[in-house]
Order: structure tokens, then C-alpha cells, then sequence
């Protein structure tokens, strides 16, 4: 598998290098501001943006990172700038350390170590903190007489939770429920952000996770129980800055500190309740909460992303008024297919030639080579940060390896499958070994070949999508974003035309086939 990542890694390098421009520490440089994918992350880190640009400086996004350990190591590695974080998570979830303090002898302890640890900065907190909190319909509370987490813990044997899956791994989620309160839930569903609301609200599970600055929770007329027993440690967002910025950047970094202190936890909520309950655009939002702050007097004179189309509005004009944007994204989705898909190819094909023309362990490097298919999207996508940082070379690295086993199954199968009394004949004739691979083993193949590049190449177009949890855009990048936003036209903005993308990749590699097949042959 080393030969093969380290092949990718190189075939992809000049891709990545020229499909993203690569950032230099000069005045001019870019601030790259990130996001986790939720609600209040992208509110957050849009209003980093926008002040920004206000004072001048060039801003890129790259909203909706894949949950903590993404984001941060995207920090960590330069990747990204800047994105809004939150005291609690650093300490529990980055340091892990327990937390066992008030809000500010927390904020001291992850400021110290994050400088001496990764040189990091956490700013002086926003104004406002955003706890865990534990949800129920207000039926459910009613019912069963719930006030707090204790009420709860006596009746969870009766009840299904429906977790993110931060909430379950982290100290401070279901583990600490358990151990602090004895809850034993009957079952447990790991779900996305967006969706757990969806599942409360159809009765498919009875608890969930959320923050008490959701703006989801009035939404959907949820009741929080009240943590009596202080399993949650002190959650103050504040900005969370890479050595880069401070070192190339210093006044982007006195931008972002006008915001500390100045938005308070009613202040959040509102905003919250205005992208999440309303459909507001996170760019308007954003917008507007800056200039009641007085921090900017205009309004932004462009749309950031497809996340910021304003309004509510049915899926079809939600279409056509996103049209540019969407034809954007299916482009750089494209392009992700093609170049991995390619790079692919050019790897497995003549290393499944090379096996079938060896077959010493070559199932055993086939199926070494199928491993890769075994390990879900999200993670292959987080281990490739530390190598590639984020954006477009990861994910070419990743979407190339994802696309590699079934080429090189089938190219191993298709050729050593060939007609063997045309393989005969052919030898008998005189051909040489090349001449019979050449003129009679690969064009029989063929068909098999080209289905296995059929498949990967749809399951291309299906992975590229997770490649937004890593800044890379293309056709996720809806999808995430309604996923935060429980926005379903924003989810079928990404997922129609990633559908149709597929069958029709398929449909022009099918011709493909048809070419290169001979005659009579398949």
C-alpha cells in the first residue's frame, strides 16, 4: 500500500499544486478562515471573513471542515488561518484534560498550552458561551416529569439517543453521561448535526445533542435538561489563530480581536434562530450583525457560497438562482473525478498486468490494494491533512486510492480470464508473449476493464462529495452546508446534481467501452 500512496502522492502533486494558489507570508496574502460544519461555526467564522475584508485584507473561505480534529489539524499544518473554537472542546477534546474549573481558569490553561504546544492563539473569548446541552420534545419531558439530566438518567433505559458522533467519543458526551450520571440508554444512533433534529422530530429517537445557542432548539420546541451534576466544562468560543497568521499577518490578527467581548449569548441565539428557524443567508446574517455592532457600515455586494442564497424558497427557483454557483461546483467536482480517476488508471492498469503476468501473492496484494475500500471516506480524507494540508491535493490522493481496487481487480481478472483457445491459437501462431497481450489478451479483457473503470469512476463521483469536510469543494459543499443548516434544498442542490454527474460519467465511459471492445467480443 506504501508503493501505491507514495505513486499518487507524486501523480497528483503538479494537480493540487496548480488547481489551488499556493499561500507566501507577504503583506498581501490571503487569510484563510474555516469553519466546523454547524450553524454557529459558519455564522462565526463569516463574520471573521467579512470583518477582514472590511479592514482590507483578502479573505478565502473554507467553511464546513469535518468536525474538530479536521479543523484543527488543518490549523495545525497551516492549511487554514483561523476558525472559531470553543475553550471546552480545546481542553477536553485537543489537550484532553479534564475540566473541572470555571470559564476562566479554563481559557488560561488552553491559552498557555496551545502557544507552548502548537503556537497557537486563542483570542479573548467572543462574549458568549455555548455548552452541550441534552434535548428532549417537550412531550417526552412532560411525560416522564424531566428536568434535568438526573430525571433523565432515571428513565433512559426506556428512551433512544440520537448522538453526533463528536458527542459520542468525547469525555464530555456519552461517556461522561454514563460514568457521572448512569444513563443506559436502550440504544444509541450516531447521527450527522442537521439530521438528529429531523430524527427527534419524527419520533425516531427521544434524545439528543445540541448547544444552548441552537437555534434549532425552538425551532423544533425542544426542551434542554438542566446538567445538576456539571458533567459539561466551560464552553467560551473565541477565535482560534494559527502561528502563520500571527507570524505573516499581525494586524489580521487585531481585526479579529474587535470581536472579543462583544457578542453575548442572547445576541448568538438570534443569530442562530435567523439561519437555522428562518433560512436567512449566513452572509446576511453575518452581515448585519457586524454593522449592529459597529463594526462595518455596508452590506457584502457579493454571495460568499451556495450557502447564502436568502429565503426559503421551493427547490426549483432555489435551482435556477444558483445556477452559476452550482455549474461552479460541478466543475471543480469534475475535475476531482478526472484527475484521480486518471491518475488511477495510470497506476492500476499496468500493475494489474504486472500481477497477472507474475500471480505470485497476487491476490494477496489485491486484496491489500481493497483494504483502502474498507476505511469509511471521512477518516482517509482526515489522515491525508498532515501530509497535504487541506483542499484539493488530499483529496485527489484519496479519491485516487479509493478508485484503484476495482481497476486493478478487474484488469488482473479480465486478462488472466482471456479465451484460452484464442490465446492458444494466438501462440501456436507464433505471437509473441507482448504480441498475444497486445492484439489478444487485452482486447478480450476489455469489457471486464472497462467495468471496473466504470465503477470507480462512480464511486469517485460519490466520494468527491466528503472532499468538502476538507476544504476542496465541489458538489459537497451543498451538501455540508444544508447538513448544518437543516436545509434540505441546499442538500438536493448538491446530491441532484452529483447523481446526474454519475450516470453520466458512466454513460460517456460506457462508449468508451463500446470502442475498444472488438467485434463479437462481450
Amino acid at each position: 500500500m506504501a508503493v501505491f500512496a507514495a505513486g499518487v502522492a507524486a501523480s497528483v502533486a503538479l494537480a493540487g499544486r496548480t488547481a489551488e494558489a499556493q499561500v507566501t507570508p507577504t503583506r498581501a496574502r490571503a487569510v484563510i478562515v474555516a469553519s466546523k460544519p454547524f450553524g454557529e461555526s459558519y455564522v462565526l467564522a463569516e463574520m471573521f471573513a467579512q470583518l477582514l475584508e472590511a479592514r482590507g485584507y483578502r479573505v478565502v473561505r473554507r467553511l464546513g471542515l469535518g468536525a474538530t480534529e479536521v479543523a484543527f489539524q488543518a490549523l495545525r499544518t497551516g492549511a487554514i488561518d483561523v476558525y472559531p473554537e470553543y475553550t471546552g472542546t480545546g481542553l477536553l477534546a485537543i489537550l484532553h484534560q479534564p475540566a473541572r474549573a470555571g470559564p476562566r481558569e479554563v481559557y488560561d490553561r488552553v491559552s498557555r498550552e496551545f502557544v507552548a504546544r502548537f503556537g497557537m492563539r486563542w483570542l479573548p473569548p467572543l462574549g458568549f458561551e455555548n455548552t452541550y446541552a441534552v434535548a428532549v420534545r417537550r412531550e417526552t419531558a412532560q411525560r416522564l416529569h424531566l428536568i434535568t439530566l438526573s430525571d433523565l438518567a432515571g428513565a433512559s433505559s426506556r428512551l433512544t439517543a440520537g448522538f453526533t458522533p463528536d458527542f459520542v467519543g468525547r469525555a464530555d458526551g456519552l461517556p461522561g453521561l454514563e460514568a457521572t450520571y448512569g444513563m443506559r440508554f436502550a440504544a444509541v444512533r450516531s447521527l450527522l448535526p442537521a439530521v438528529k433534529y429531523q430524527a427527534i422530530a419524527a419520533g425516531k429517537v427521544d434524545v439528543i445533542d445540541g448547544y444552548s445557542t441552537d437555534g434549532l432548539l425552538a425551532r423544533y420546541d425542544l426542551v434542554a435538561l438542566d446538567d445538576d451534576r456539571r458533567l459539561f466544562p466551560p464552553y467560551e468560543a473565541a477565535a482560534l489563530v494559527g502561528a502563520a497568521l500571527q507570524r505573516d499577518a499581525p494586524g489580521a490578527v487585531l481585526v479579529l480581536s474587535e470581536l472579543s467581548g462583544r457578542i453575548g449569548e442572547a445576541r448568538m441565539r438570534r443569530l442562530n434562530q435567523r439561519i437555522e428557524a428562518n433560512g436567512e443567508s449566513v452572509s446576511d446574517v453575518a452581515s448585519s450583525a457586524l454593522r449592529e455592532l459597529g463594526l462595518t457600515t455596508e452590506s457584502p455586494t457579493r454571495i460568499t457560497s451556495v450557502a447564502d442564497a436568502a429565503g426559503r424558497r421551493p427547490l426549483l427557483p432555489y435551482l435556477v438562482a444558483q445556477r452559476m454557483a452550482l455549474l461552479r461546483l460541478t466543475l471543480r467536482h469534475l475535475l476531482l473525478v478526472a484527475v484521480s480517476l486518471g491518475v488511477a488508471i495510470a497506476l492500476a492498469l499496468p500493475a494489474g498486468l504486472l500481477l497477472e503476468r507474475t500471480r505470485r501473492g497476487a491476490e494477496a496484494t489485491i486484496r491489500a490494494v481493497g483494504l483502502v475500500q474498507t476505511v469509511p471516506g471521512i477518516a482517509l480524507l482526515a489522515f491525508m491533512i498532515p501530509l497535504f494540508g487541506i483542499g484539493v491535493a488530499p483529496a485527489l490522493v484519496a479519491l485516487s486510492l479509493y478508485s484503484l481496487y476495482p481497476i486493478v481487480r478487474n484488469t488482473y481478472t479480465g486478462v488472466r480470464g482471456a479465451d484460452p483457445a484464442a490465446v492458444a491459437a494466438a501462440v501456436a501462431s507464433g505471437m509473441t508473449p507482448r504480441q498475444v497481450l497486445r492484439y489478444v489478451r487485452l482486447p478480450l479483457a476489455a469489457p471486464v476493464i472497462m467495468a471496473g473503470i466504470r465503477t470507480a469512476a462512480v464511486i469517485d463521483v460519490g466520494t468527491a462529495t466528503l472532499a468538502a469536510f476538507i476544504g476542496a469543494g465541489g458538489l459537497g459543499d451543498p451538501i455540508v452546508a444544508g447538513l448544518a443548516l437543516s436545509d434540505a434544498r441546499m442538500i438536493l442542490s448538491g446530491a441532484i446534481p452529483a447523481a446526474l454527474l454519475a450516470l453520466l460519467v458512466d454513460l460517456a465511459l460506457g462508449g468508451c467501452e463500446r470502442a475498444v471492445t472488438p467485434g463479437g467480443v462481450g
